[in-house]
């Protein structure tokens, strides 16, 4: 059971081992103690020592109960029956009170701790023994059953931790050496063995090989990747020994941030977990407060007023009325929800975006990179009869090179090695229309249409008339010709808007910064009934702003690049395509699909719902079944027993009901 004063720093459990006061602290610490280093052996020990003191105080409360209302011996008489209770309630109660104590000295009051050590001492006092080591016994069984509850919610978490690389191979001075990756500097040159993980993000310098991305991506499948591609931290070598060039330092490698989006998570509260602790702090005190009530004030209207009678009655209320199961559950199921998402390639950034992800109604896109494959062909050169169309590619693919754009990429890979051997000098990149730059002495643009407009440059051709993608080619002042490319849609994104669809987002916009007839035959292949092209990354930001404008819209925007960053930071749940998206874009996100698989969207949209769902239900049986046993207890009807099963039975199904969103598929 938690502390829900979040400044209380650390609590102990009822075996007596510190725990920490928030779920999420629980989450880390047990995670960081994996990393110890204990073998298997240790770990068998503590947890039999964990479980140690709850057998104990079962077997003795088991023996007292039979000997005391069955056999009934002549020895377990008098006070024999007072100290063996007390014995059966030391292993489980002391821990508890200690904790108690320690919360008091630090002027918190009113914990859970002090709820039950008052409902169990109570118990002893009026003679009822056995329900006094009972309701602690239970408590330290949902304490159990919560940390193997903790443990399967955090299991994607510490998978996670798990492939972080303990060393990596660096090339210096001719010499292979073994060191911590975080000493490795960007440049050097690293070696990954067949089986190995690679141990931070580089550049391929061998042939290539194929790679597990299982860790990072959620998928089972090798991927191949060659020379000149990039291969993160985490991936695992898979067939020979390769080099890979470093690109980033560790703190800033692929795996670096996703353990640090995952294990950041839990400082985002969902709403209903800020309610449900602020409530929590409330709640407790009126609680005893009200059964300091129970006991002393019916003394002054009923007639026949027994003492005994009204303490036991506000000792049921005060077990009764204990918040476990709100307290546990609530976070759990977020943690669930996390964990299930995590193992499905999506990163949320906090248990908030689980809650608000489920309110989604509008779904804005981008379409390169995220509909798209974002990878471009050449399909078509298109040259003025003046001009070589060797050198028209080679000027162009050299200006291109000098940018990160896929279509860019495209021309370079098209025109092959040869246009490497031109300088260009003087590159100017204009955002939303293309590159300015010289080139062997020679002035060249190339982009779209409104590029050449915006230096009135003359060109005799309509590119609306041409469907594919269009770079236009200008050189010293005159329109040269052009060289059209052309993407592909991704495997799963006619998936991806159908189940959209399905689970109720049916408007779905596109927006990119393509030629408008690429964007409206994409939109049409995808059954998409709105989408703008030719979309400038400040033009983008003011259609979000002109659909945020309807207040009845909840806006998720999904993109990869870095001109997306706004949109994503303005929309209600930004989401990054996170493989091939740039780090402005992740960095900004609220959700990162690690797969860069559109149809992952409506995925996480299903898992935020399920997780919603499982919240409320577990919200609904607390309340419910509190309820109606606070009543039967207040009114002499329901005993300590009924308190007992009532209150932690709630708690382990509430528990039990939380964790199963691990077992589900999406």
């Amino acid at each position: 059971m938690i502390n829900t004063d979040p400044n209380h720093k650390h609590t102990y459990n009822a075996q007596g081992k510190m725990i920490c006061c928030t779920l999420e602290e629980k989450i880390n610490a047990k995670t960081e103690h994996t990393h110890e280093g204990h073998d298997h052996g240790t770990a068998k020990s503590m947890v039999w020592k964990e479980y140690l003191p709850a057998v104990v105080s079962f077997i003795l409360l088991t023996a007292g109960i039979i000997l005391d209302n069955f056999i009934k011996p002549y020895f377990f008489q008098n006070k024999i029956p007072l100290i063996w209770y007390l014995i059966a309630y030391i292993p489980v109660g002391f821990p508890v009170m200690r904790d108690a104590v320690k919360a008091i000295a630090k002027g918190e009051f009113f914990t859970e701790f002090l709820l039950m050590s008052i409902a169990t001492i109570g118990a002893f006092f009026i003679g009822e023994y056995p329900e006094g080591v009972a309701v602690m016994l239970f408590y330290a069984v949902g304490e159990l059953v919560q940390s193997a509850a903790v443990n399967r919610a955090k299991r994607s978490i510490k998978a996670l931790l798990d492939i972080r690389p303990d060393k990596a191979t660096v090339l210096r001075n001719d010499t292979l050496t073994e060191v911590s990756p975080e000493t490795v500097k960007v440049g050097e040159i690293i070696q990954i063995k067949a089986g190995e993980k690679a141990a931070l993000d580089g550049i391929m310098q061998s042939a290539g090989s194929s790679f597990n991305t299982a860790a990072l991506t959620g998928e089972s499948k090798p991927d191949t990747i060659r020379q000149g591609e990039t291969v993160l931290a985490g991936m695992i070598n898979l067939e020979k020994v390769v080099e890979i060039k470093v690109s980033k330092v560790f703190s800033e490698s692929s795996l670096a941030r996703i353990l640090e989006l995952v294990q950041n998570a839990a400082q985002r509260k969902a709403p209903t977990e800020q309610f449900i602790r602020k409530f929590a702090k409330i709640y407790t005190p009126i609680v005893v407060f009200l059964a300091i009530g129970l006991t002393f004030l019916p003394y002054l209207f009923v007639s026949e007023y027994i003492f005994n009678d009204w303490l036991y009655r506000a000792l049921i209320f005060l077990v009764i009325s204990c918040p476990c199961a709100l307290v546990i559950s609530i976070p759990l199921g977020y943690f669930g929800g996390i964990g299930a998402a995590s193992r499905n390639g999506i990163l949320f950034k906090g248990s908030n975006y689980l809650d608000l992800i489920t309110k989604v109604n509008t779904l804005v896109a981008d379409k390169t990179g995220t509909l798209t494959k974002g990878v471009f062909k050449v399909q078509k050169v298109a040259v003025a009869n003046d001009f070589d169309e060797k050198k028209f590619v080679y000027l162009t693919a050299a200006l291109e090179s000098k940018s990160s754009h896929p279509i860019a990429k495209a021309i370079t890979e098209y025109a092959g090695e040869d246009y490497k051997k031109i300088s260009v000098q003087d590159i100017e990149e204009i955002a939303g229309h293309g590159l300015k730059g010289k080139a062997d002495g020679m002035e060249i643009l190339a982009g779209n249409h409104k590029l050449l407009d915006k230096f009135n440059i003359l060109y005799t051709l309509n590119p609306k008339n041409i469907v594919d993608t269009i770079v236009m080619v200008a050189i010293n002042g005159q329109y040269k010709g052009f060289i059209t490319v052309a993407d592909e849609l991704k495997e799963d994104a006619k998936k991806a808007i159908d189940d959209l669809h399905h689970i109720g987002v049916s408007n779905v916009i596109v927006l990119s910064g393509d030629k408008n007839s690429v964007t409206q035959k994409i939109a049409s292949q995808l059954n998409i009934d709105t989408a703008f092209g030719e979309l400038l990354p400040e033009q983008k930001v003011a259609k979000v702003e002109e659909l945020k404008q309807d207040k009845s819209r909840i806006i998720a925007f999904a993109g990869d690049g870095i001109n997306d960053a706004p949109v994503l930071a303005l929309s209600d749940v930004g989401i990054a395509m996170g493989a091939l998206g740039s780090d402005a874009a992740i960095e900004t996100a609220d959700v990162v699909i690690q797969t860069d698989e559109p149809s992952k969207i409506a995925t996480a949209i299903k898992i935020g719902k399920a997780t919603n769902k499982i919240v409320w239900q577990n919200i609904g049986l607390a309340f419910g079944v509190k309820v109606i046993v606070l009543a039967l207890g207040a009114g002499g009807i329901a005993t300590m027993w009924e308190a007992v099963f009532a209150d932690v039975g709630v708690a382990l199904l509430a528990i039990l009901n939380a964790v199963r969103i691990q077992k589900m598929k999406f």
